[in-house]
């Protein structure tokens, strides 16, 4: 039986069959493997990480013309590889644990020419972003489920926290929430009123909270990652307010240029524009310098990061997380951005909204702002 994650539908299969022989078709190619966690959920939804620190998980999963979908691992992995984590669809073949090692059964086995997203000898390596873009029907509701869910873990922690508690256990905290869901935590930034002010990544440490923290995750499950950034008040400084509304501001004025590009087939680097622009509205010329301002996400905490020269085509459906800055301030969440909608999937209605325009569009949209804790 899969996980609950798994991709186990005809027709998800299917969708999923035509980008591969799309893929092969274009690059002549007769199969492609893989074997790094997030491609490898992408094609089935469940997970071949044993791991968490290997690039490379324990099984390659792949798609060939002559075989179809199938799964290669040592001998440890297949009883829950097909119990827990592969579509019914695929075969496993399994070689001893002390035999070849994975790069080598997977050129062992496969049709050639193919392509892997890891090093095998004689296999080309692509960049398989692109394949992974525009999210599928069914990626979109695991999505939503995802950014619902980790909103509520972050939250809840947060509605919780007082300004003695220290960076690390809070961030302790965050990571046992998410996991009690089965969301895997790549991304924990903790930062109290001192250090969110000095640093744009605040990773955790024994430090104080202070006058308020800022609270950063990048949360993962079935493959798609989603992040999203909550401001907590404790008796925080009176400019917080205003980097945090011009720094909202900015995200929407983003994402407002996110679906723009998408229907005009334009770049990253048109939207990076928007945002330059944006800065220069709301009063902090200079502020897109100093930290990425975010890009695409789905299937990678960003599926590319915009630069003002980006040639990434904006595509949709397709999640994406801007997560612009303001000197110890900071608005970010994922969106799901189609032709006619922008659709946030990490907010919820328990925490305090503000409603913030665009600075260069009809676009007004809710984004989570600070807490207050008395």
């Amino acid at each position: 039986m899969c996980n609950g994650s798994s991709i186990h539908g005809t027709s998800e299969l299917d969708e999923r069959r035509r980008r591969l022989t799309a893929f092969l078709d274009e690059r002549g190619l007769d199969a492609l493997w893989l074997a790094r966690p997030n491609n490898a959920a992408w094609l089935t939804g469940g997970s071949v990480v044993v791991d968490r620190d290997s690039l490379v998980g324990v099984a390659a999963v792949g798609y060939s013309r002559e075989a179809g979908f199938r799964a290669l691992t040592n001998n440890i992995e297949p009883p829950r590889l097909r119990d827990e984590e592969l579509p019914a669809a695929f075969s496993v073949t399994a070689v001893d644990w002390y035999a070849d090692s994975l790069a080598d059964h997977v050129a062992a086995v496969s049709p050639t020419p193919a392509a892997a997203d890891f090093e095998v000898p004689g296999f080309e390596q692509p960049d398989l972003s692109a394949l992974r873009q525009p999210l599928a029907a069914f990626d979109i509701e695991r999505y939503r489920e995802l950014g619902r869910e980790a909103a509520v873990a972050v939250e809840s922690v947060c509605r919780g926290l007082s300004a003695d508690r220290t960076e690390q256990s809070v961030a302790a905290d965050l990571r046992a929430a998410l996991e009690a869901r089965g969301i895997a935590a790549p991304v924990v930034l903790v930062g109290g009123s001192e250090r969110a002010r000095q640093y744009r990544h605040y990773t955790p440490t024994t430090a104080g909270l202070g006058d308020y923290a800022l609270v950063s995750v990048t949360a993962q499950r079935g493959g798609l990652y989603a992040s999203t950034t909550r401001t907590v008040d404790f008796d925080a400084p009176a400019w917080l307010d205003d980097r945090f509304e011009a720094a909202a501001r900015v995200e929407a004025t983003a994402l407002a240029a996110t679906q723009r590009a998408a229907r005009e087939e334009s770049t990253a680097g048109d939207v990076f524009g928007a945002i330059q622009r944006a800065y220069e509205a709301v009063g902090y010329p200079d502020e897109w310098q100093h930290h990425h301002q975010g890009g695409a996400a789905g299937f990678a905490g960003r599926e590319w990061i915009a630069t003002p020269d980006g040639p990434e085509t904006i595509v949709q459906p397709q999640a994406y997380a801007w997560n612009p800055t303001v000197q110890g301030a900071k608005s970010e969440g994922t969106v799901l951005v189609t032709e006619t909608d922008i659709e946030p999937l990490t907010i919820t209605d328990s925490w305090p909204t503000r409603s913030v325009s665009a600075v260069d569009a009809a676009l007004t949209l809710r984004r989570p702002a600070p807490l207050r804790i008395d």
